[in-house]
């Protein structure tokens, strides 16, 4: 039996307002800018981000790079390391974080990339993503594997597990 999109979207979004609400609270309080690059949750954590008021203090910019061309043009991924590794892959989202660090001097930048689904993309199944997290030029990479096969659910799931980092960094800071 599978959840209707609206169904699904509810409920799982009815504990990342929550979730994004505490984000937003520290990062303001913590004076802490923010930047992002989404691939495949193609803007959600962004978005979720500009539903708390006052965001716009410490929140510099979000793109959404879902091409090479656009990893490439925007961020400084290389080709070299989309043509070993392939866009969706640890390597690229940690070059993700790293390019969007060296565009905006954000404190914290967070990129994503992956499968969202439905089906695999060059051997990587669909809930096969990656977080790159780059905090003052520290670059680090979290792999999620959703084992999931449906785009909305694995999309929003990338998008709550951003939020937990950003708060978990931000306590950290």
């Amino acid at each position: 039996m599978g959840f209707s999109r609206l169904a699904l979207r509810s409920v799982i979004l009815s504990g990342q307002v929550m979730n994004t609400a505490e984000m937003g609270r520290l990062l303001i309080e913590k004076g802490i800018s923010i930047s992002c690059a989404e691939s495949c949750t193609g803007g959600l954590f962004a978005s979720a981000l500009v539903t708390v008021p006052g965001i716009s203090s410490v929140f510099d910019r979000g793109l959404v790079t879902y091409s090479n061309k656009a990893k490439m043009d925007e961020l400084g991924v290389k080709g070299s390391t989309l043509d070993e590794f392939t866009a969706e892959s640890a390597e690229v989202a940690a070059e993700m974080a790293k390019g969007l660090y060296e565009k905006t001097g954000s404190r914290i930048c967070i990129a994503s990339t992956g499968v969202a689904g439905p089906g695999a993309i060059e051997g990587n199944a669909a809930g096969n993503m990656w977080i790159g997290i780059a905090v003052d030029g520290e670059v680090s990479v979290k792999e999620l594997k959703s084992g999931r096969d449906n785009r909305e659910w694995n999309r929003v799931y990338c998008t709550r597990v951003m939020i937990h980092e950003v708060s978990k960094i931000c306590r950290s800071l």
